[in-house]
């Protein structure tokens, strides 16, 4: 059974309790709250609102997402890491994500390596003190300062962190780092969470590949969620596997639950096969 979790990205603009109970039809055992989206993030309510409605649902927070230019580190990045930690803990999320810089900015070699110990440095007391966990999610355009997981685990080693660092696999950057295509190290024993969206269009090179172009997994994907998933199984991953369609063609479903349920059971019958 796969253990399926919705981002809020599926449905930017659904109130979040509204999202939990469409997660909760499906037989998603959790939700992946975002504060990037329209609006407020739980729509004036109380944390603890959010966090009972989760517990009355017996639904879990996989995480709350996100810090932005989490290794572009300063007094005012460490100032949002406390206050995410601070809304992660008040509404029972297991952890924050973390983003890094994507603007060409922070890239060159060596540096990047540097700018990114010295903010899990910073952050690893923020979360031993939370109790909570960071997500790492490299990107793959580019331009990012943190394209491939093997640096992200470089760093994690080298600030004795793990336990407390985690890396999310997305399914779209891993395939944009080139690292489908190089059989690069997928480190299933770092990974606490899986994000899936697929690419159908046939025209696109990989290069002009963005977050719009990410829609839900079916039988034209051309980046390979199943067989990253078969590795990361094959590898031991158990954790739970999440959407995350950023296509105002999923956004704009007049039944989004149903078709994620093709998706997933998609997924799951091709991982069967």
């Amino acid at each position: 059974m796969l253990q399926k979790v919705l981002n809020h990205m599926c449905c930017p603009h659904m109130r979040y309790d509204e999202f939990m109970h469409l997660a909760k039809a499906i037989g998603c055992i959790g939700v992946h709250y975002r504060n990037d989206l329209n609006g407020e993030l739980f729509s004036g309510d109380t944390l603890a609102n959010v966090k009972a409605l989760a517990h009355e649902s017996a639904m879990q927070i996989t995480g709350l997402a996100q810090l932005d230019r989490f290794n572009d580190w300063n007094a005012a990045r460490e100032e949002q890491a406390v206050a995410l930690l601070q809304q992660a803990k008040a509404i029972g999320a297991a952890g924050i994500g973390l983003i890094p810089t994507n603007d060409g900015t922070g890239t060159a070699d060596g540096q990047r390596q540097l700018n990114l110990e010295a903010a899990l440095w910073a952050l690893k007391p923020l979360l031993i003190a939370s109790g909570l966990k960071g997500f790492i999610e490299p990107l793959g355009f580019a331009q990012c300062s943190l394209r491939h997981k093997s640096e992200a685990v470089e760093a994690i080693e080298k600030v004795d962190g793990k336990g407390l660092f985690y890396l999310v696999h997305d399914t779209f950057h891993h395939f944009l780092a080139n690292e489908v295509a190089t059989g690069a190290p997928i480190f299933a024993d770092y990974t606490a969470i899986v994000e899936l969206s697929g690419v159908v269009d046939p025209d696109l090179n990989p290069s002009e590949m963005q977050d719009k172009h990410r829609v839900l997994v079916d039988g034209m994907d051309r980046i390979g969620n199943v067989d990253q998933l078969r590795d990361l199984i094959a590898a031991g991953f158990k954790g739970p596997l999440s959407f995350e369609p950023f296509s105002p063609e999923v956004h704009s479903l007049e039944n989004p639950g149903e078709a994620f349920t093709r998706s997933f059971d998609f997924i799951a019958l091709k991982l069967r096969t």
